[in-house]
């Protein structure tokens, strides 16, 4: 590309879910619905798990870290893209849309780390019961977690910075409802092989270390499961971990599915509708999940809002 083809742009045109102006308020009544029901309901498991002295245990304080992270992911996207369609703007900046990459990849690899973090917490409690408190106790905790927030930024501040050295043509217009890292690596008129490098082994590392941490502890989890003699008791040890299990195998299929669509440029727009599953489909149902399945958030929820929860 000639240097003087390339351009420092001020903003970015989001094409978004569909450009057909009447399905605008199908799609606005939609996604406000979703986000509403994913900020209500992330929060009433924070205020569950805070309010119940009984479910201040490791478990739980992951949950409720997982569930803060939910709602700030989903934040990040969908009040601007609500606010686009209320204002028929397709148009964010350049200096918003390196900040909504920036937020979006520290919440999405922190809701990795954590889910990893909770199968090992599952792992512990499923074989190694007797000695649960001791090894899951709260300094422990408090450092799992405060190493998967300092990975997390870390990891999306290298690549908020490297983009910083991207110039751009004359292509504009991203595919999609919010900014994401690989469709504007693929915009970028400069040289990307650096960025896609770092891209792709950070993907390596961050996604599939914690993938790998979490089939290992599944693995020893199935066959300590495998080893107890009743029934009862296999259901009872297998019914600690479906929760997670379900919350997991959700949000790493739908990532899977979201990458895969995403090497093809020409269904960029499929990669779009795919995302809508784990940028907010998945948040929207992990409170579901754990308090249709968890007898003690059941009871902590009834306390709050004052009526049986299913």
């Amino acid at each position: 590309m000639e240097p003087g083809n390339e351009t420092q742009i001020s903003k970015f045109h989001l094409l978004g879910l569909s450009e057909d102006p009447e399905q605008q308020p199908s799609i606005f009544g939609l996604f406000l619905s979703m986000y509403l029901i994913t900020v209500f309901g992330n929060l009433l498991i924070i205020l569950a798990v805070s309010s119940d002295s009984h479910l201040h245990t490791p478990m739980y304080f992951f949950l409720t870290n997982l569930s803060f992270v939910d709602i700030c992911f989903t934040s990040t996207i969908i009040p601007k893209m609500l606010w686009n369609i209320q204002t028929q703007s397709k148009v964010i900046t350049y200096e918003g849309c390196i900040t909504q990459i920036y937020f979006l990849i520290l919440f999405a690899v922190s809701e990795i780390f954590l889910l990893s973090v909770m199968a090992y917490d599952r792992f512990v409690a499923v074989c190694h019961p007797l000695h649960y408190t001791v090894i899951m106790n709260p300094r422990l905790c408090g450092l799992l977690v405060l190493v998967s927030w300092i990975m997390s930024i870390l990891n999306s501040l290298l690549h908020s910075l490297m983009m910083l050295r991207f110039s751009f043509c004359t292509h504009f217009q991203i595919s999609h409802f919010f900014c994401e890292l690989n469709q504007m690596i693929q915009l970028a008129c400069s040289d990307t092989f650096l960025n896609n490098l770092v891209m792709y082994f950070a993907a390596v590392l961050l996604c599939g270390g914690p993938f790998a941490g979490i089939l290992y502890s599944y693995s020893k989890i199935v066959s300590a499961i495998c080893r107890i003699s009743s029934a009862q008791g296999k259901y009872k040890a297998f019914s600690t971990c479906a929760s997670h299990l379900s919350v997991v195998s959700l949000f790493y299929c739908t990532l899977l599915g979201v990458y895969l669509s995403s090497a093809a440029p020409q269904i960029s727009h499929s990669s779009a509708v795919v995302s809508v599953m784990y940028t907010v489909v998945t948040p929207m149902l992990n409170p579901l999940i754990y308090s249709l399945r968890n007898k003690d958030i059941k009871r902590a929820l009834k306390g709050i809002i004052g009526v049986p929860v299913m």
